[in-house]
């Protein structure tokens, strides 16, 4: 090849709401540094999330494919091995590939998102993974330690995967007396300063790579995830009240040690101070993240790794904070969780700085633009390159998104609260199409909604009695896209441990029966 492949950065800021960037509108400034990088970025006002929750969204980012099709729907899902994921596509094409992950269901469940990383630091669970320190000039001591740490964490990694799984852990794990331990041992949030530093060593320094190998760098941040611990001096600007307000600060401990609760539906409307705090909070936690990507930002300037990258910032999906009396993102195709921040930052010039796009379009084509970009693409995928959004745009300015509740999600909600599980209809299957200015989502088979995203961004008002000739039309739109997706579907497999070690063990300890 003539030229150099760019460096690929996918930074994905985990739980990340569209609408608490002031540079989309949100009038508290809390995060100036991600704020100022879109100036410089391509800025899509309209990205839309492939499904509401990290697997099924991950997966969709590194298939390019919806949910329907690679079947990610649950925490056993394993994805199939007939579908080549970007990093693989990416090794295969010369790219040294590298992932820094806070997230547990992509980097710790055993369940082929980690599939084509050279590299797969993983900063969540019992044992957390760093750049290897040995060399082969260490001694024979350090050799030893690095093995035996190896084989500790495949051990560890078994046991986290089968804990994961398991339904009776899971719903022992979410009460409010074990989930703070939980929470505490696993380090469920990960380190993000620290993956940020580590991707920075890598795109600065390129230890062990040829001058020209080009890097894949996958990066995600849990920050503004649930439970929400940020430092005191962000609590002040953005949430005050909660320092002076006793009841407040149990509500927050409450909440933050109640994992069931963010998965199940509010029985009652949220009160107006606790959605206030939740809010505060969020926002303080997005600030602490903006802090240490700013930081991450300067780094790369300095050094010259930043116009080297083809750089994309996005979110899996956002979260509700008590809107629609829903906290978290479960039960739900609403814009708070699947409408995504997206921004692109191109050296070479095919995103141009300051634009600006205003058409729906799915997050799922990153895994085409990418390709692209490391002209490792087909004429098909080139096609889907979001540098194609326009007039000769083969998806014309639409997007779905699929919503299916994990069972053991389901089965959770239906023992603890099961009137309330019925009322809000966590077994159907929610599915939603944007096109045009118009929003349609149908829930189970017969339950249907339409917004207009222009008129009502907030989505107050369905408007299917108003308008049915325009859910007929966005009903057909449904149809076409089940019937396309239909005949593409991949194998769906189940997280599996092989080890009989990890097994008997759990099973000794109760675990399993």
């Amino acid at each position: 090849m003539a030229h150099r492949q760019p460096d690929i950065v996918l930074l994905v800021l985990d739980t990340r709401r569209v609408d608490r960037f002031a540079c989309l509108g949100y009038p508290t400034h809390t995060s100036p540094n991600l704020d100022a990088f879109a100036r410089e970025c391509t800025r899509f006002e309209w990205a839309i999330a492939p499904a509401q929750w990290s697997i099924p969204a991950h997966a969709s980012l590194f298939t390019g494919e919806y949910p329907s099709v690679h079947g990610m729907f649950q925490t056993t899902s394993v994805l199939a091995d007939a579908l080549p994921t970007l990093a693989e596509r990416l090794r295969d094409g010369g790219y040294f590939t590298a992932a820094f992950c806070n997230n547990p269901l992509v980097g710790v469940v055993n369940n082929g998102l980690r599939r084509g990383f050279q590299s797969f630091l993983n900063y969540v669970g019992l044992i957390t993974t760093h750049p290897n320190q040995a060399s082969p000039q260490s001694g024979l001591l350090d050799k030893y330690r690095q093995w035996f740490k190896r084989k500790f964490a495949e051990f560890v990694s078994g046991v986290q995967g089968v804990v994961a799984n398991s339904e009776r852990l899971t719903e022992l794990s979410f009460t409010p007396l074990f989930f703070p331990i939980w929470q505490a041992a696993l380090s469920l949030k990960g380190n993000s300063a620290r993956s940020l530093s580590d991707a920075a060593r890598l795109l600065i320094r390129r230890e062990g790579l040829s001058p020209r190998q080009p890097i894949f760098c996958f990066i995600n941040l849990m920050d503004t995830h649930m439970p929400y611990h940020a430092p005191r001096r962000l609590v002040e600007r953005f949430a005050p009240q909660f320092l002076r307000d006793r009841e407040l600060q149990r509500y927050l401990r409450r909440f933050n040690s109640d994992a069931f609760g963010w998965l199940a539906p509010l029985e009652d409307e949220i009160a107006p101070a606790h959605k206030a705090l939740l809010d505060g909070m969020y926002d303080a936690q997005a600030a602490w993240q903006d802090e240490m990507v700013g930081a991450f930002f300067d780094k790369l300037r300095a050094s010259g790794a930043l116009d080297r990258a083809l750089f994309i910032i996005t979110s899996d999906h956002g979260e509700h904070l008590g809107e629609r009396q829903l906290v978290g993102h479960t039960i739900s195709l609403y814009n708070e969780l699947i409408h995504v921040p997206l921004l692109v930052r191109d050296p070479r010039g095919e995103f141009a700085p300051g634009a600006c796009v205003d058409r729906f379009v799915s997050s799922r084509r990153l895994f085409h633009t990418t390709l692209a970009a490391a002209e490792l693409a087909s004429p098909a995928e080139r096609a889907l390159s979001l540098v194609n959004v326009g007039a000769n745009d083969p998806e014309q300015g639409e997007a779905f998104s699929e919503a299916v509740l994990p069972l053991n999600v389901q089965h959770l909600l239906m023992r603890r609260k099961p009137e309330l599980a019925r009322q809000r209809g966590a077994d159907r299957r929610r599915i939603a199409v944007c096109s045009g200015r118009y929003k349609l989502i149908q829930i189970g088979t017969d339950g249907f909604e339409l917004y207009d995203l222009v008129r009502d961004p907030g989505e107050t008002e369905n408007l299917c009695n108003k308008l049915p000739s325009q859910v007929e039309s966005l009903q057909e739109r449904l149809r076409a896209f089940a019937l396309q997706q239909s005949g593409r579907q991949a194998t769906e497999q189940a997280v599996t441990s092989d080890d009989p070690l990890v097994l008997n063990r759990l099973r000794d300890l109760g675990y399993l029966e």
